[in-house]
């Protein structure tokens, strides 16, 4: 089980031949890694199976290879326009997962690769960024000057790039961390990063014309891929508001609306959280959350009801389908400004 999905396995996957199962999503939601928070954003497992089954199906149709099988309904697997109300489930090929052994925060990949085989869940977080927003982890890792801006320090709102980046973090570290090329081909294991590349700038070049299409601009995300017989399938989830940061006429409509408004009315379990994580990397402890001395407190009503809008409004308008029962776009947006 993943923080935010329940994982149910049908077949499972072996050494020579991909499984089968289902992502079931649920309402819970994860900010700063700490796993499930403690209390649930109403029809967001059903935001996030939906678009994620579009944007599959998207792909797809453009000839890039997932793991998608189609959207449960009734017991049925459908495409997602034979879904009759907001879907759930989602069924995927399964790939294998070993386990990752470590010592501390030194991580043995010769280790899962032996395991792994020809037929794995490829060990990294493929990132692509369309504009850097604020709240954004590249702004503590490299300069503005790295990508053509005249500017000494990150301007204090969102900056649109030349060109997107593509970047490799680690998947299955307790602290995930960014990687060198160098780093990232060998992590990945018979997977090529230059194909990891490619499939993740066409990835994105298909969600910010989808994106577009809704009125909506698509700012950064993240694709996770398995490998099995050779060739390199996107897996996960793809193109959500949790995996990606879009926005509309400037607000952000994306988890980082729960992440900016923790910073604004809990500071003290925001810094709680970077002083344990930074206390674990000094001490070579794996676990952060385990040096963590302080706990999140539930969201207010009224931000779960505005959370709840901006996804279920989301959605409708990315599939340009009342799926949901929501407000219109425009005014779950003023909804969340006013937070």
């Amino acid at each position: 089980m993943t923080s935010v999905k329940e994982f149910r396995i049908e077949e499972p996957a072996t050494a020579d031949r991909l499984g089968r199962g289902s992502f079931v999503f649920t309402d819970d939601y994860s900010v700063f890694d700490w796993g499930k928070m403690p209390d649930r954003i109403p029809n967001k497992g059903a935001s996030l199976c939906a678009m994620g089954a579009a944007n599959f199906e998207l792909l797809e149709a453009d000839g890039v290879a997932t793991h998608y099988r189609g959207i449960v309904s009734r017991g049925s697997v459908v495409p997602l326009e034979e879904a009759s109300a907001p879907p759930r489930e989602m069924a995927i090929d399964l790939t294998q997962v070993p386990d990752l052994p470590h010592e501390g925060r030194d991580y043995d990949y010769d280790a899962f690769h032996a395991a792994a085989g020809d037929n794995y869940l490829v060990p990294l977080e493929i990132v692509f960024r369309n504009t850097v927003p604020v709240g954004s982890s590249l702004r503590g890792r490299a300069d503005p000057d790295e990508f053509g801006l005249s500017a000494d320090e990150w301007p204090d709102e969102a900056v649109d790039l030349s060109e997107p980046v593509v970047e490799f973090s680690t998947k299955f570290e307790e602290s995930d961390r960014y990687l060198t090329r160098r780093e990232a081909d060998e992590i990945a294991g018979a997977a090529d990063v230059g194909v990891l590349e490619r499939i993740a700038r066409r990835v994105n070049e298909l969600l910010t014309e989808r994106a577009a299409e809704a009125g909506l601009k698509h700012e950064d995300g993240k694709i996770e891929c398995l490998y099995v017989d050779g060739e390199v399938r996107v897996a996960d989830v793809v193109g959500t508001f949790d995996e990606n940061r879009f926005s509309y006429e400037g607000q952000q409509l994306s988890k980082e609306v729960i992440r900016q408004y923790h910073k604004r009315t809990q500071p003290e379990w925001v810094e709680a959280v970077a002083e344990a994580k930074s206390r674990a990397k000094a001490e070579d402890v794996a676990d952060w959350r385990t040096l963590c001395a302080v706990e999140p407190e539930p969201l207010p009503d009224h931000v779960l009801g505005a959370a709840r809008d901006m996804y279920a409004a989301g959605t409708n308008a990315y599939l340009d389908r009342e799926l949901f029962d929501a407000p219109s776009l425009e005014e779950a947006v003023q909804t969340i400004r006013r937070l």
